[in-house]
C-alpha cells in the first residue's frame, strides 16, 4: 500500500500545482494564437479574394430563421480596374472623405459626430471604409465591447497590411447594395444589367447613396432623398479632385 501511495504522488499528470501550472501556460499561448491567425486571415485576403463575407453568411442564415426559403445572395467579384472610375471616388465622396490620409480612424470625424450626438437628434456615425471592411468581412452583426475592440483590431491589421486600393477593392465587392445584393457587380447587373465597368457617373453615385440603409433605398428607382444625397455626392467627388484624389503615392 505504501508502495501505490508514494507512485501516486510521483504521478505528474495527477500534481495538482504542476496541472494548474500547465493549464496558466496553455492559456498564456491563447493571445499569441490569437494574433497569428488574425494575421493570417488579413494577409491571405491581401491577395485572395473572399468567396463570402460575414455579413452575407449572417444574412442568409437570418432569412433562413425567418423560413425566406426564396432569399438569394447575389455577390461577383470584380477588381477596381474592372469597375468604372466613377465608383471608387463616389464611395469615399459617400462614406469617408478622408479615406486617403487616415490610418484607418478619422479622429476629426470622430469630433463631429460625438458632437453632433451631443446635442441629440439622429445619432451620426463616423466608421471608416477601412472599419467597414473590418466589421462586414470578419466580424458578426450587433453592438458589444468585445465586438468593437475586435473592429479596431482588425482595422489596425488591414490598414498596416493592405495598401489603400485593396481597402476599397474590398469594400466595392462587399457592401450591401440592395437586400441581398453585395458588390458594386451584383449591383450593377441586377438594377441595370450591365457590368460595373460600364457604370455612369450618376449611377456609381445612386448605389453610393443608398449605403446607410441599402434595405430602405434603391439606386433602381430612386426616390427623393437617394437623388438629392447621389447629386451631393458627385458634386464631393468633383470638389476632391475626382479619381486622382485616390491616386497611391509611389
Amino acid at each position: 500500500m505504501g508502495a501505490e501511495r508514494s507512485n501516486h504522488k510521483a504521478d505528474p499528470g495527477l500534481d495538482p500545482p504542476r496541472a494548474r501550472r500547465w493549464r496558466w501556460k496553455r492559456l498564456l499561448w491563447l493571445p499569441v494564437l490569437f494574433v497569428a491567425i488574425t494575421v493570417l486571415q488579413v494577409v491571405l485576403l491581401r491577395f485572395l479574394d473572399p468567396p463570402v463575407s460575414t455579413v452575407m453568411m449572417w444574412r442568409y442564415g437570418e432569412a433562413l430563421g425567418q423560413r425566406d426559403w426564396d432569399y438569394r445572395l447575389h455577390y461577383q467579384w470584380r477588381d477596381l480596374d474592372q469597375m468604372a472610375p466613377s465608383l471608387p471616388i463616389s464611395l469615399v465622396a459617400a462614406e469617408d472623405q478622408r479615406f486617403p490620409v487616415h490610418n484607418g480612424f478619422d479622429l476629426q470625424a470622430i469630433e463631429k459626430a460625438r458632437d453632433h450626438n451631443a446635442r441629440g437628434g439622429r445619432l451620426r456615425g463616423a466608421s471608416t471604409i477601412s472599419q467597414q471592411v473590418a466589421k462586414n468581412l470578419f466580424l458578426w452583426q450587433g453592438r458589444s465591447w468585445v465586438r468593437k475592440g475586435l473592429e479596431v483590431w482588425y482595422t489596425l491589421l488591414i490598414e498596416a497590411l493592405w495598401p489603400k486600393s485593396r481597402i476599397l477593392e474590398v469594400y466595392a465587392n462587399i457592401a450591401e447594395f440592395g437586400d441581398g445584393i453585395y458588390g458594386a457587380q451584383a449591383a450593377s447587373r441586377q438594377f441595370w444589367n450591365k457590368d460595373a465597368a460600364r457604370l455612369s457617373p450618376a449611377e456609381s453615385a445612386r448605389l453610393a447613396a443608398v449605403l446607410p440603409a441599402p434595405r430602405r433605398y434603391t439606386a433602381a428607382r430612386p426616390g427623393p432623398y437617394v437623388q438629392r444625397r447621389a447629386a451631393w455626392i458627385q458634386r464631393q467627388a468633383r470638389q476632391l479632385g475626382g479619381q486622382g484624389y485616390l491616386a497611391e503615392e509611389p
